[in-house]
């Protein structure tokens, strides 16, 4: 009889001690989750800037191959600047707004299949954790936008052609190599390796574009 009080005495014990455990793993797994979401957040801003660096960029370059007017690469930069913005944001605006209707059309049919006909906590939590389209469009076109300002600032108070080519250079350079660094530092990738790639990958977009202009503008096309 004793025995028997002891492991009813044991098992009520032993219930709040698994549910504390359980909300424990439970908060460890949310947090893991949040922070995971964050990095993925973070990373596609720094590629959105790249990419807004190396098309601006390239943009320039390859105009300024063949012309020195200081006005029309500026202007090019700035067109490109908006064009790639909202390019960005109109393709992210879509991109998550499907992604959405997917991820709704799938707990319509999770909570058809339990044949629950009231409002679900745990389907009211899924839904309030989906991302904003309008959210994502305005990050992805803030992140391109901060990228083209790079060589945009950089040439845009110096008149001298070959030298504004040289601060244009090395300014994408060095923004180059800070994106790689922070992309592969969130993705958890090698920095070193990773900031090699992206930096050969720009330098390899300015010249190819500043050289195929440059042929076809001394072709007179």
């Amino acid at each position: 009889m004793a025995g028997n009080q002891t492991s009813l005495s044991a098992a009520r014990f032993a219930l709040p001690v698994n549910d504390v455990e359980q909300q424990a793993t439970q908060e460890v797994e949310t947090e893991e989750y949040d922070y995971s979401k964050r990095a993925q957040w973070l990373r596609a801003a720094v590629l959105g800037a790249n990419d807004g660096l190396v098309s601006t960029a390239s943009l320039m370059m390859g105009v300024g191959a063949v012309k020195q007017d200081i006005k029309v690469m500026i202007l090019t930069g700035f067109a490109g600047l908006v064009a790639g913005a909202c390019s960005m944001a109109i393709g992210e605006f879509v991109s998550v707004y499907s992604q959405v209707e997917i991820e709704l059309a799938q707990m319509k049919r999770e909570k058809e299949r339990r044949n629950n006909g009231g409002k679900d906590e745990q389907e009211e939590g899924e839904k309030e954790s989906l991302p904003n389209p309008s959210q994502a469009a305005a990050a992805s076109a803030l992140a391109f936008s901060v990228g083209a300002l790079v060589p945009l600032l950089a040439a845009s108070f110096i008149k001298e052609y070959k030298v504004r080519l040289g601060v244009v250079f090395a300014a994408v350079t060095l923004a180059l190599m800070i994106f790689g660094w922070l992309g592969a530092a969130l993705g958890k990738a090698p920095v070193v390796r990773s900031s090699l790639r992206v930096l050969v990958g720009g330098w390899l977009a300015m010249a190819i574009t500043f050289g195929l202009t440059k042929l076809i503008g001394s072709s007179g096309l």
